[in-house]
């Protein structure tokens, strides 16, 4: 990736874990993910990556939930973004998991590429405000790569640290990934890859060799630093709901097209393109099958 490549701005439009006690913007039912996915399309976003919810906003893995939220947001935009089922989860089994991906049929999921401490720690309160263990195993890793090929969804490999950038060769090697890769690289979070722009560096550093596509997810506050550091080293960027509430002023966003609206203008003021639809769906290497290098 270079500086003459076009950014793709992709949006994490709600997650899995906040609610609208910390963000009265996160969309919970079918119908609010539509309205949101058309602000983001708006606002200049081409990939809209999704946690599936109930209407009454709780967390859900059900085929059903994802399958509404992906009518509802192809009702407002069609093709003009990709939509992106997320596989990360906690006790959840894999066959649940291929199941909302046979059903939805995602242009691209997201695919956990490590097992980590995964927890948010409080200064004020010298303790953790949570933590567990985020396992993702190799074997679960290549269940559901297998099940995405068969399907022939692009896996978008997020890495929250070093060691989980270097999984990615051996899969390469072993034939389950095909030229170009995606990658995001997932910073911020305690127990993964601190936030810091060297760090970004060396991840992106660490790709298989080969012409791939890489982009960046900052949590909490770091994010608009980290958007910075990506589109100064070549990279793709990631914001919304998911990862982060506030603009760069410190104002709370009212929607995810808020944050939208701020990574376009940055990507602009650098020097950077954002990337259109169908640029995107080429750089992203959907629908391409070639070997690996």
């Amino acid at each position: 990736m270079s500086l003459d490549d076009p950014v793709v701005i992709t949006c994490a439009i709600s997650g899995a874990i906040a609610n609208r006690d910390q963000c009265p913007a996160i969309p919970y039912t079918p119908e609010e993910y539509g309205a949101e996915a058309r602000r983001i399309v708006e606002e200049g976003g081409v990939h809209i990556h999704i946690h599936a919810r109930r209407p009454d906003g709780t967390p859900s893995y059900e085929v059903e939930d994802f399958v509404a939220i992906r009518d509802a947001i192809r009702r407002e935009v069609g093709d003009a973004a990709i939509v992106n089922f997320s596989t990360g989860t906690v006790g959840v089994p894999v066959s649940k998991r291929i199941a909302y991906l046979e059903a939805g049929r995602p242009e691209v999921a997201a695919l956990n590429m490590g097992s980590m401490n995964y927890a948010k720690y409080s200064r004020t309160r010298k303790d953790f405000v949570f933590q567990f263990v985020f396992a993702n195993p190799f074997d679960e890793i290549i269940e559901l790569l297998e099940a995405m090929r068969r399907l022939e969804i692009k896996p978008e490999h997020e890495c929250f640290d070093l060691g989980h950038v270097g999984s990615l060769a051996p899969l390469v090697d072993m034939g389950l990934l095909e030229a170009p890769l995606h990658a995001d690289f997932v910073m911020g979070v305690v127990g993964g890859v601190p936030a810091t722009a060297r760090n970004l560096a060396a991840m992106a550093d660490n790709l298989p060799t080969g012409a791939h596509h890489w982009g960046v997810i900052g949590i909490g506050r770091d994010q608009w630093m980290l958007v910075a550091a990506a589109l100064t080293l070549g990279g793709s960027i990631r914001v919304g709901l998911e990862d982060n509430f506030y603009l760069p002023d410190g104002e709370m966003a009212r929607s995810n097209g808020d944050l939208i609206a701020v990574a376009r203008r940055l990507t602009e003021e650098l020097g950077r393109r954002p990337a259109t639809v169908e640029e995107a769906r080429a750089f992203l290497g959907l629908g391409v099958n070639e070997p690996a290098a």
